[in-house]
């Protein structure tokens, strides 16, 4: 790998996470970000959920695009339709491997689990590099590659968001906070000083 597709890379996998936080840059999945984030194992666990989810959304969606799509000349009136069927069809599968699997943990998450399918993260995730990337120009592989990367990366800003917030909130719980700001109102304070903060890293790439 040479340099220059090494800083791509880097650039892009750093910028996810810090730079481009879907959350905390781009406003998006904030409905799970304030409903989940309450505690740290359930924040975690729905963050693990979204990586998994946003990753395999990613890749299938820009392989869709790519091999049905564009030869179908659909590409303009029926991407976000499809997307939003796999990643429905996504969010179905992890529902029910979680309620096998951890359940306790999908008791925690509740309704927020099934809400995955309307994370407005996950489809502009799949959304983001779609014109670049689904040009005739780029190869099948380097864009499932590119998608993979952004799906990973995007999904763990997402986690970290979730997870830094939960550790805030938890503290949050034992201060002494007015009534008329307990709940969602000091945490929506407490995020737009993370979103502060998260934004000292945009120099940087």
């Amino acid at each position: 790998m040479d340099m220059t597709a090494f800083k791509e890379y880097f650039t892009l996998m750093f910028g996810l996470v810090f730079v481009q936080n879907f959350v905390l840059s781009q406003f998006l999945g904030l409905c799970p970000f304030i409903g989940v984030s309450k505690r740290r194992d359930s924040a975690l666990g729905m963050g693990m959920a979204v990586v998994f989810v946003m990753t395999l959304a990613c890749v299938v969606t820009m392989a869709f695009y790519k091999l049905v799509l564009v030869p179908l000349g659909a590409q303009d009136y029926l991407d976000i339709v499809s997307f939003i069927l796999v990643i429905a069809s996504l969010v179905q599968f992890v529902e029910v491997a979680m309620k096998k699997v951890a359940p306790a943990l999908y008791k925690m998450l509740g309704i927020y689990l099934p809400l995955i399918t309307t994370n407005c993260a996950i489809l502009g995730a799949t959304q983001m590099k779609l014109t670049q990337l689904g040009s005739p120009d780029v190869s099948l592989g380097h864009a499932l590659f590119i998608n993979a990367l952004l799906g990973i990366f995007g999904g763990l800003g997402f986690t970290l968001a979730m997870f830094l917030m939960s550790g805030i909130r938890e503290r949050i719980e034992l201060a002494p906070v007015p009534k008329c700001m307990k709940g969602v109102p000091i945490a929506f304070i407490a995020a737009a000083g993370m979103a502060l903060a998260f934004f000292g890293f945009a120099g940087i790439v």
